[in-house]
Order: structure tokens, then C-alpha cells, then sequence
């Protein structure tokens, strides 16, 4: 390294740079992130060709390939459609819609991602709680948590489980094996506390209800001929990716080549004009933020991998855990959870992939810790639930409800939302010890 500098030293004052600023938030994340990568390969803690190793092209491909397939998917108002659906399957009841609104957010968020699902569904909500004239924060609150519970049963329902499948060489099906099951159940969990605490004393009036069950789900539906396209290609990238191992197909071609075959679908009857147009909007609505932060923190924390500080930590955590691969999950799981809550969960999970894979040899090797990767997501993405930033869900509902007139204040949120988190984690707890250690 140039300068005489010690790698070690100076890639973790970077990553801590880079952390604080993600924390601070006054300067766009993906700046930042990108900010920390230049900075890497300038001072010389990694050069252009070893920092383009460290980016892993099979998130960037599956989480955009999904992104484009939900742009075109919404334009037919299926989403619409089926929130709607919900709320009448209630007969308009508030506790009942409350119920049906959680679950069909946690349902759409484990096959798409929990960020598009909440800005589907949170307009919606709204409509419905304005027409039964019902507050609105404890449904927006219920999606919240159930985009993020849901999220963590499958690969692609959240960030940070793509990253872990990508990085730890698990796959879809892997994924609803160990996570869905107790998902269920903190879902459920999650419902009754949230009824408790909202639910059983809300009331609306008969006429209120009407206006919900006079409202037409089916002209919610702006294009039948896209729907219909758009769940043919859904159901197909859904059964590739829980055949991929016998496809020999990894997550990021599916979803591109779904991605493609559906903007295929949606444009060849069109000139080229409108074509061009279709696909400027199509890539417009690509969350490039998200993408180039990802980039850039892949860059950030390779340079901190190849630097030898996760080796260095993942032996304190093997010895201050005895060498106990019990104790080291507990310790990631709850871990995960209370710094998930603190700092946004997407690049605190990238750090911690290294360093999990750090702790292998102690273990057996790699194919032996795989208990710790589902220590790793649950308390990740559940955690991200205890505070208003501890995931781009929570912020991305905020913000949708501050527009609308609805307060959705940082202390109002963590006091309801710590403790629930807590208790999930707790079943978290509970299902590991019995079903792993």
C-alpha cells in the first residue's frame, strides 16, 4: 500500500466514514457509498480490477431484474386491485381490514420487495381508512411490519436476504425452508399485538362501510392484456427460481430474463417511438439509488475484507463465544437486531457476510454454518422493524403518510415498534435453539 500505510488501519477508518455518513443522512446514500469505494481504490487499499471482484453481480442482476418487472407489473393495477379485494373480503370491518391489509402485505412483499410493495398498497390504505374514516397509523404501521416480516421468508423479499443467498451460494427454495415456517408464526404474533394494542376498539359507522363495499376493485384493473401477461411471467420466474438448481440457473438470470421477456411482451405490437418510451419510463422507475449503493458498498467493504479486519473480528467473536457455534448465533441474531434498528440493515448485513465466512474453518467450513445465515436474516430484517430508519420500508411509509397529512413521528413509532420487534426476535430465539442448536 502506498505511503506506508497499514490496509487494515485505513479501509476501516473509511468504512466507519462511510457508516457515519449513511447514519447522518444529510448526503444521498448512494453518493456516499460511491464517495467510499473512490476513496478505497485511490489511497491505494484495493486497485480498479480487485474492486471490481468485490462487487457481487448476481444482486445487482436479480435485484433489478425484479425492479422492472414490478414497473411494468403495477402499470395493470393488479396491486390495486388485490388491496381492495382485501378490504371488502373484511366486509369493511376496521379490525378485519386491518387484519387483511397486514397480510396481504406480508403475502406481496415475500415475492416482490417489501420497498415496492409498501408504495403499492400504503395509497390504497389511505383511500380506504379517509372513506371508513378510521386513523390511518395503525394500518400504516401493521404494513410496515408485515413488509418486513414478510420480506424475510424468501430470497427476494428483502435486501439483505439477497445478499446472503448471493454471497453464502443459497438458494430460493433454501430460503422457504428455514425462514418461512417461523416466519408464520411471528406474523402471527405480530397481528395480535397490533389488534390488541389498535384493532379491537376501532369502529366505523354502517354508512362508512358502504362507501369501502361499493367501491369497483375491477376498475382498479387499467390493462387486462398486461395482467394477464404480467402474472404468466411472475408465475414462471416464481417456479424458476424454486427450480434454479435444476436449471442451472442462478437468481440474477431469471429475473433479467423474466425482466426481459415481459418488456418483450409489453412492447412488440408498438412502434419504435412508443417502444423507446415504454422503456425510458420502464428504467426510470429502476431504483438506481438502490442499485449504485449496493455497488459502492460492495467495493467499501471488499477493501475491508481483503485489508484482514473481518478475519480479525470473526476470531474475537469465536473466542468470546467459546468456540460455541450456539452461542455465536445468538449473538448474531440479537446483535443483527438491536444494530439493524440503529443503522439502515442493508450494509450492516454486508459486512457481516465476510465476516461469518471468516468464522468457517472454526466451525468445519462453510457448509457448516449455514444456521448462522438464518441467524444472520432473521435478526437483520426483523431488526430493521424496531425504528423509523432501520429500514427503507419504514422511511418509504413515512414519507408517503407525511404527504397525506398523517404524523408519523420518529419516538411515536420506537415506542410501539422496540418492543414488538423484541418479542419477534424472541420467537426468533426459541425457533433457532430448537430447530438448530
Amino acid at each position: 500500500m502506498p505511503y506506508g500505510l497499514d490496509p487494515m488501519l485505513i479501509s476501516t477508518v473509511v468504512l466507519v466514514i462511510t457508516y457515519g455518513a449513511i447514519i447522518w443522512d444529510k448526503i444521498n446514500r448512494s453518493i456516499v457509498a460511491l464517495l467510499g469505494a473512490s476513496l478505497m481504490v485511490l489511497i491505494g487499499a484495493l486497485d480498479q480490477n480487485e474492486a471490481l471482484k468485490g462487487i457481487d453481480w448476481n444482486t445487482i442482476g436479480l435485484l433489478t431484474g425484479m425492479m422492472i418487472l414490478v414497473s411494468i407489473s403495477r402499470r395493470s393495477g393488479i396491486f390495486q386491485y388485490v388491496a381492495i379485494w382485501s378490504a371488502q373480503r373484511a366486509r369493511s370491518s376496521p379490525a378485519g381490514i386491518l387484519l387483511l391489509l397486514q397480510l396481504t402485505t406480508a403475502v406481496v412483499s415475500a415475492l416482490l420487495d417489501n420497498v415496492t410493495t409498501v408504495l403499492l398498497i400504503v395509497p390504497v390504505t389511505l383511500v380506504i381508512t379517509k372513506e371508513l374514516e378510521v386513523p390511518p397509523y395503525p394500518f400504516l404501521f401493521g404494513e410496515v411490519f408485515a413488509s418486513n416480516i414478510g420480506g424475510t421468508a424468501t430470497l427476494i423479499g428483502d435486501p439483505p436476504n439477497i445478499l446472503i443467498g448471493s454471497l453464502a451460494g443459497l438458494d430460493f427454495n433454501t430460503f422457504i425452508v428455514h425462514l418461512t415456517p417461523i416466519i408464520i408464526v411471528v406474523m402471527a404474533a405480530q397481528a395480535l399485538m397490533i389488534h390488541l394494542v389498535w384493532g379491537r376498539s376501532m369502529r366505523s359507522t354502517p354508512e362508512h362501510r358502504a362507501r369501502v363495499m361499493a367501491m369497483n376493485a375491477n376498475e382498479s384493473i387499467l390493462d387486462w392484456t398486461l395482467l394477464r401477461q404480467s402474472i404468466v411471467v411472475l408465475l414462471v420466474v416464481i417456479l424458476a427460481f424454486i427450480f434454479s438448481r435444476q436449471l442451472h440457473a442462478e437468481p440474477a438470470t431469471i429475473a433479467m430474463s423474466g425482466a426481459a421477456i415481459l418488456m418483450f411482451l409489453d412492447n412488440w405490437e408498438h412502434h419504435s417511438e412508443k417502444q423507446s418510451a415504454n422503456i425510458h419510463k420502464t428504467f426510470g422507475d429502476v431504483e438506481w439509488i438502490t442499485i449504485f449503493f449496493f455497488i459502492g458498498l460492495f467495493i467499501v467493504v471488499h477493501a475491508v475484507e481483503v485489508g484482514g479486519l473481518l478475519q480479525l473480528l470473526a476470531g474475537k467473536l469465536v473466542a468470546a463465544t467459546g468456540g460455541n457455534m450456539a452461542s455465536a448465533g445468538y449473538a448474531i441474531l440479537w446483535a443483527s437486531a438491536f444494530l439493524s434498528a440503529i443503522i439502515d440493515n442493508i450494509p450492516f448485513v454486508a459486512t457481516m457476510i465476510p465476516l461469518i465466512k471468516s468464522m468457517a474453518p472454526t466451525y468445519g467450513g462453510l457448509d457448516k454454518i449455514e444456521p448462522l445465515w438464518w441467524c444472520l436474516s432473521l435478526g437483520a430484517c426483523l431488526g430493521g422493524n424496531g425504528t423509523l430508519i432501520g429500514a427503507s420500508a419504514n422511511l418509504t411509509v413515512a414519507g408517503i403518510a407525511e404527504r397525506n397529512g398523517v404524523s408519523f413521528r420518529f419516538s411515536t413509532y420506537m415506542f410501539y415498534a422496540f418492543p414488538m420487534m423484541v418479542v419477534s426476535v424472541a420467537i426468533c430465539h426459541v425457533y433457532v435453539w430448537w430447530r438448530y442448536f
